[in-house]
């Protein structure tokens, strides 16, 4: 591709996304000892549809007891927080207005590393619209710090991202938003990470629906299986999911789970890592099982587990002051 041939591209998809990026300013009360302060925070976010729906961070609008939402022509609203997930970091913003310019939503599992991407959004809150920078995707399905649950893991990209554009898009050359920013590392070059826009989609359509996440929950704790962890326990795997410990009274525990077991597949898709085994748990329905293929001392079996639901919404929680 031909310098000017990117360069048109990349002007091109920043036009087209320009007008659905917005910002969203948060205020949240907090007492101190003196008495009851504001605290303000600001991030970016984007518009999912022309009724008046925007999508964010979770981190941005945690705790807020007000939410204001500003568009590029100058129009401000007052949004109300639908719900929110603290697990996938996405919230939802509904706002009293209509024919809004939404974005165009592309697919995060079609990506491929190495692809050129663009960040937008409302770094350090600058004035004069939004920052875009770009870079590559340097990686797909990485782990969410801090989190117990992943759909498709994080999309991890060396274009800048600053404090603000949390909630802002993460986009490919043609505009379409392939992730929804929410974290850099700073004390390192060029790592940040996106939400794919799959989780941000399932996860806005729950809250929409229900208010609320509803996960599969089946009652262990463990870690990858990697070959060093295995010659130590004598274990004849180089990876799955190695089970370190089981809620007792657990659906994994009333299935015959035990501390030890390597899981090493989940109805019939191989399990290497734990995101693998988490994936395959956010597709049981309702009601549903999970067959999970188990190895225990060198013997090799099969069990159903039929989970529960667990459930994770915030409207209102704790929050940190400054720039999301």
């Amino acid at each position: 591709m031909a310098p000017t041939d990117l360069e048109d591209r990349v002007t091109g998809a920043v036009e087209k996304l320009s007008e659905s990026i917005v910002s969203v300013s948060s205020v949240r009360l907090e007492r101190r000892f003196f008495g009851v302060v504001p605290l303000e925070g600001q991030g970016s976010g984007i518009v999912l549809d022309s009724k008046g729906l925007i999508i964010t961070n979770n981190h941005v609008i945690e705790g807020a007891n007000q939410v204001h939402v500003s568009f590029k022509d100058g129009r401000t609203f007052v949004g109300e927080v639908v719900g929110s997930d603290e697990a996938t970091d996405v919230a939802v913003i509904r706002l009293s207005a209509g024919d809004l310019p939404a974005a165009d939503l592309g697919d995060s599992e079609a990506v491929k590393v190495g692809q050129f991407v663009i960040a937008i959004g409302n770094a350090l809150a600058l004035p004069g619209g939004p920052t875009v920078s770009v870079g590559v995707l340097s990686a797909k399905g990485r782990p969410l710090p801090g989190s117990d649950f992943i759909f498709e893991g994080l999309l991890q990209t060396d274009a800048a991202v600053n404090p603000g554009n949390s909630g802002g898009p993460l986009s490919d050359l043609d505009g379409r938003v392939i992730g929804i920013t929410t974290m850099m590392i700073p004390y390192a070059q060029g790592m940040g990470f996106a939400i794919p826009i799959n989780t941000v989609k399932h996860v806005a359509q729950e809250i929409l629906e229900n208010g609320s996440v509803a996960r599969p929950w089946i009652g262990i704790s463990g870690l990858d299986l990697s070959p060093p962890l295995a010659r130590r326990y004598g274990i004849q795997l180089d990876s799955g999911f190695l089970v370190a410990e089981v809620t007792p009274g657990s659906p994994a525990s009333l299935a015959g789970l035990r501390t030890g077991d390597v899981v090493t597949a989940a109805d019939g898709a191989q399990v290497r890592h734990t995101k693998d085994l988490l994936f395959a748990l956010s597709k049981v329905p309702t009601g549903g099982s999970i067959s999970l293929d188990v190895t225990r001392m060198g013997s090799n079996g099969r069990l159903l587990v039929k989970p529960t639901e667990t459930k994770q919404a915030r409207r209102f929680g704790s929050s940190q002051q400054g720039y999301r």
